[in-house]
């Protein structure tokens, strides 16, 4: 008896060609999703930073680091090189005009300075045996010209009595000419010695003053010796406090290199550095504002040093009002510097997304919290916190300030709570 066979209704080839007709379906969609479609990716928001784009005061400031410096510092240098012989204080003494800090040899100076001594002595020496000799000379000449004033008289007295007895005719012609010839000599001598002697006191006192010169500028070459020789012993120019102090015992400085400094403790100022793509834009006046122990404190821009040095350049500002309880030479601050005045701009607080879009785009979340899609945006300025939107956002809306690391190429996120 013939047996009837059921066929059957799912049999392997058939399974086989929906399955492969399924996975070419399947195949087909995904392919137009991911090419045809934006690329998305799924993303906890437990994971992400969402913040709102708000309308506010704005202010573009900067972060800088200032160091407390004291508010007028003198270097010592070395006035003249020499070896260290004596140190009388240590670096941090507190110090008084005039007192010694250290002292220092220099034998050449030494032996330039007893040679200027030499020098004073024999020129006082030589200035007094030119004025003996003037002394002399002039008393030699004083004394011919007492001789020639006696001879005058005498040669005066005999003419005027020859002359009268010639007119008696008492005595002849030719005892008349001798006498009037005596006179005539003798006061033609009186009058060369008289010239002489008032040349002799023109020389004479041109030869003291010369003397006088020569004295005096020895006496100034060893003044300034002395000095110099005082100077290897280093004094403090004002009081204050010594920093700074590079010197030991033994130790060979040369002129003019730097030894420490005196700090007047009179008040502070901060020496700040600056990035110079700020130079433009940094001004005497501006302000910044720091926090020191829990509390706020102002600074105002007093110098501005536009060299430029290590791609910064430093200003120096002064503390406004109060200066800070405790604060120490060489303390580093951190200064926020206000680099315009407050206006009124969107705000777009600061993430780690700008290091993967520049800037230039942004994850914004949908209205219902379920989505965040890419769109370009334009930002200006930037402040410690936000950055100044210029386009592409408005008040209210959402944007996700995380980093953008993982995101590649990804134009929309689903997010998932």
């Amino acid at each position: 008896m013939d047996r009837v066979i059921e066929k059957k209704t799912w049999t392997t080839k058939r399974i086989l060609t929906i399955g492969g007709i399924t996975a070419l379906v399947a195949l087909i969609g995904a392919s137009y999703y991911f090419t045809s479609g934006k690329s998305k990716l799924n993303q906890d928001t437990d994971r992400l930073t969402i913040s709102e784009i708000k309308k506010g005061p704005y202010k573009d400031n900067i972060p800088v680091n200032g160091v407390v410096l004291p508010l007028t510092s003198i270097y010592l240098d070395a006035t003249e090189g020499g070896r260290v012989e004596e140190k009388f204080v240590e670096d941090g003494a507190m110090m008084k005009k005039g007192e010694p800090i250290l002292r220092m040899s220099n034998t050449d100076l030494m032996m330039t300075m007893m040679s200027s001594q030499n020098n004073v002595y024999n020129t006082l020496t030589q200035m007094q045996i030119n004025h003996n000799a003037a002394s002399q000379n002039t008393v030699s000449k004083r004394t011919s010209m007492a001789d020639v004033e006696s001879q005058y008289n005498e040669a005066e007295r005999i003419f005027n009595l020859d002359k009268r007895l010639y007119s008696e005719k008492a005595i002849g012609l030719q005892e008349f000419k001798q006498a009037e010839n005596n006179y005539n000599y003798f006061r033609q001598k009186k009058q060369l010695t008289e010239q002489i002697l008032g040349q002799d006191s023109i020389s004479r006192a041109q030869q003291d003053a010369q003397d006088k010169r020569s004295y005096q500028g020895s006496q100034q070459a060893l003044s300034i010796m002395e000095k110099k020789v005082g100077d290897l012993i280093v004094r403090a120019p004002v009081d204050g406090q010594l920093t700074s102090l590079d010197a030991e015992i033994g130790e060979n400085k040369n002129k003019g290199q730097r030894l420490g400094q005196i700090d007047v403790l009179s008040g502070f100022k901060v020496r700040v550095n600056v990035d110079e793509h700020y130079l433009s834009r940094i001004f005497v006046g501006q302000t910044g504002d720091f926090t020191f122990a829990n509390k706020s404190f102002k600074l105002k821009i007093k110098k501005v040093f536009t060299q430029v040095l290590n791609n910064t350049f430093q200003v120096d500002m002064e503390f406004v009002g109060e200066v800070p309880q405790g604060i120490r030479r060489g303390q580093t601050l951190q200064i926020v510097l206000a680099l315009s005045d407050e206006t009124v701009a969107i705000l777009l607080p600061k993430g780690g997304f700008y290091q993967q879009t520049g800037g230039n785009w942004i994850f914004k979340v949908s209205e219902d919290g379920k989505t965040a899609t890419r769109v370009d945006i334009q930002l200006g300025r930037q402040s410690i916190d936000y950055y100044e939107v210029l386009g592409g956002l408005n008040p209210g809306d959402k944007v996700i300030t995380s980093s953008y690391e993982n995101y590649g190429t990804i134009q929309e996120l689903v997010l998932k709570k």
